[in-house]
């Protein structure tokens, strides 16, 4: 049972939430993950170890902050291409970015000239690496049980079962 007094205040967990469609996160995704890399590596790591969502509010309000500014900077630097991609890709099967290949090359420029931010080369994003953390290391980061105590000796003689075994084997 959960304890109530674990619980966060209402105001540790409250914050500005971005509403956008799956065109917009689509849109930005390669250019978010390499903006915000650091900060949802570092939640995702939090989350991982940790097993506990209370335990990880100030690593998610970093991602939070990250997403609220990175879409700050879109907006005022590159809205117009940006809402053309992310439009095209609204219209479009997204399963055919094909079709906005002219859109896309017009918003990775805009955001390449005025923030210089260049796009992650295909699969960049997806490589494994590791977390450099000033976060301290769980007690229990593989949330394992511990060792059970080993078997108390047995004291005396061992003896056989007076009738044997008491399995019952069938013959066939």
């Amino acid at each position: 049972a959960l304890n109530m007094l674990s619980v966060p205040a209402l105001h540790e967990i409250i914050m500005n939430i971005i509403k956008v469609s799956s065109s917009v996160l689509k849109a930005a995704a390669h250019h978010y993950g390499s903006q915000c890399d650091k900060p949802n590596k570092e939640f995702m790591l939090c989350r991982w170890e940790e097993k506990d969502p209370r335990k990880c509010l100030e690593e998610g309000r970093k991602v939070n902050e990250c997403a609220l500014n990175f879409f700050r900077q879109i907006k005022g630097n590159c809205a117009e291409s940006f809402t053309e991609y992310w439009t095209c890709l609204d219209y479009s099967n997204l399963a055919e970015l094909r079709h906005c290949r002219k859109q896309q090359h017009a918003f990775d420029s805009c955001v390449l000239e005025k923030l210089g931010w260049e796009r992650p080369d295909l699969g960049d994003l997806s490589k494994v690496t590791k977390v450099s953390t000033s976060r301290p290391l769980p007690e229990n980061p593989y949330h394992s049980r511990p060792r059970p105590e080993p078997n108390q000796t047995i004291e005396g003689k061992l003896e056989p079962a007076k009738h044997g075994s008491r399995l019952f084997f069938w013959n066939w």
